[in-house]
């Protein structure tokens, strides 16, 4: 049995998660400057402690100091002194730094394949009816064996299919031009974002995510943020491609001592912003049936009503910081999260929320029978590792002497849909011309002429025939390799 995790402390009480309730989720919210990014950094700490692997967006760009020892900090000292934590211990935590855009860790990629078309068009931000244009272009590749690996490769595929929709319209329906011209303007916004860098091979394993140092403390996954946060969206669909990679691809664990994994998702409310109906549904799902895989997903964000009702009632394990009551909405937030708590005669939760210091924060974890435990007011324990960013230096020497060094550095670029569309293509043209070189080498000749035209019309709808079988074998071929691909509740493949 894991020891549990001390998370915070009053004058008279520790509040401590359990291991073995980590996988029932949870949430850290709180206005900005409360001490969320504390808090994360402190629950993380614990989790690593005990063998459990961690993976957190730095959105800010300072939970790289989790790689470094705590030093001299007269807060910290403060809080240790106040809560008699006599076995504090500055130290390191094992990092991975990780970053779409490989400049502040190892690259971070995915196959336009394994994204699926439905967070695709979430992170293209595409409508219905363009979305439908995008699953038919993904359905063709799947049945032709086409691989669909970077945007250059779905680019082509959208071409193709736009030249070519009279031919597929009976199979997979119409292909217009509009929609197709829309999704290619949405590819290219996505590519000057980095989206050309987020696409390719080699394509993430996240069994690399899942490892332990050689002390056996879990490794604490940083992907590196702050500049992909400009683009949202993207934010947001990458990660929750990752929550559903976890999710199709770990096998069933059922309830263990401790979880596998434990995935905080930073800036929540992006997941949830502007999501159709549909997708909502889907996410619900994944976030409800992925604690059976042993992964214990947490929400940081800002307000709590930023979380759908339907989500927020899986999250068990809260720390709750300080909310600002200023406008209703806030009025509104405050009452919601005082209500979500199990009562405590001893404490005011609607009073406290708005009082709560920095650092301070009202705590509920579940118990061992799995409900949640009354609400206690607490101070949160400081990490031991550096809270604040790491320097350049530290930074580039751990990215060094990472187990990953040059796994995923150098792009691999083999053939896919764009080589194959393109030399189809290019051998198309190529015939045409001989063909017509053909046709001005004879033009002296006109009974040669008249008799070649019909002999090549005669070869034309020949070879028509001969293309229309070989095109038959080759959609049977590839829609047998396309019933091998198999894809999850989010659309992306099962392996």
């Amino acid at each position: 049995m894991s020891e549990p995790i001390l998370i915070a402390k009053n004058l008279e009480k520790s509040s401590f998660l359990l291991p073995s309730m980590a996988n029932r989720h949870g949430m850290i919210a709180g206005a900005t400057g409360t001490g969320k990014t504390v808090t994360l950094q402190t629950l993380a700490e614990g989790f690593s402690k005990i063998g459990v692997p961690v993976f957190m967006a730095d959105v800010k760009g300072d939970l790289s100091g989790m790689s470094q020892p705590a030093g001299e900090n007269k807060k910290v000292s403060e809080r240790i002194e106040l809560l008699k934590l006599n076995d504090f211990s500055p130290q390191a935590s094992p990092v991975t730094f990780w970053d779409v855009f490989g400049e502040k860790g190892h690259p971070i990629r995915t196959t336009v394949a394994e994204m699926g078309p439905l967070l695709l068009a979430r992170m293209l931000d595409l409508n219905a009816v363009q979305t439908g244009v995008l699953n038919a272009v993904f359905k063709i590749a799947d049945d032709e064996g086409w691989l669909l690996l970077d945007l250059k490769d779905l680019r082509k595929m959208m071409q193709h299919a736009a030249d070519n929709s009279d031919e597929y319209k009976s199979e997979y329906g119409n292909i217009s031009s509009g929609s197709v011209g829309a999704i290619q303007r949405s590819l290219l916004q996505l590519q000057t974002e980095g989206g050309d860098l987020l696409f390719g091979e080699p394509a993430i394993n996240l069994d690399d995510m899942l490892k332990t140092d050689a002390q056996g403390r879990g490794v604490i996954n940083i992907l590196s943020s702050d500049r992909l946060f400009n683009s949202p969206q993207v934010y947001g669909t990458l990660l929750l491609w990752m929550l559903s990679e976890l999710y199709e691809n770990l096998p069933e664990a059922g309830d263990l001592d401790q979880p596998k994994l434990v995935f905080f998702f930073d800036e929540a409310h992006l997941l949830f912003t502007d999501a159709p109906k549909a997708l909502m549904r889907k996410i619900e799902q994944v976030i409800r049936l992925i604690r059976s895989k042993a992964v214990g997903v947490y929400f940081v964000s800002q307000n709590p009503l930023d979380i759908p009702d339907i989500v927020l009632g899986q999250l068990g394990n809260r720390v709750q910081h300080a909310l600002r009551a200023f406008t209703p909405r806030d009025q509104k937030a405050v009452k919601a999260a005082a209500e979500t708590f199990r009562i405590n005669p001893n404490v005011d939760v609607e009073t406290a929320i708005t009082e709560l210091a920095v650092g301070e924060a009202l705590v509920s974890f579940l118990d061992e029978k799995g409900a949640p435990s009354p609400v206690e007011r607490t101070y949160v324990c400081p990490p031991e590792s550096r809270i604040g960013p790491a320097t350049e230096a530290e930074r580039l020497a751990v990215i060094a002497s990472s187990p990953v060094k040059g796994v995923y550095d150098k792009v691999i670029d083999r053939e896919s849909a764009y080589e194959i569309l393109k030399a189809k293509t290019d051998k198309a043209a190529k015939d045409e011309a001989e063909a017509e070189k053909e046709d001005d080498d004879k033009s002296f000749d006109w009974g040669g002429v008249l008799g070649k035209k019909k002999g090549r019309a005669r070869s034309k709808r020949s070879d028509s025939v001969l293309e229309s079988a070989a095109k038959s074998l080759a959609r049977a071929a590839g829609t047998s390799l396309g019933r091998v691909i198999v894809r999850g509740i989010l659309g992306t493949i099962f392996k």
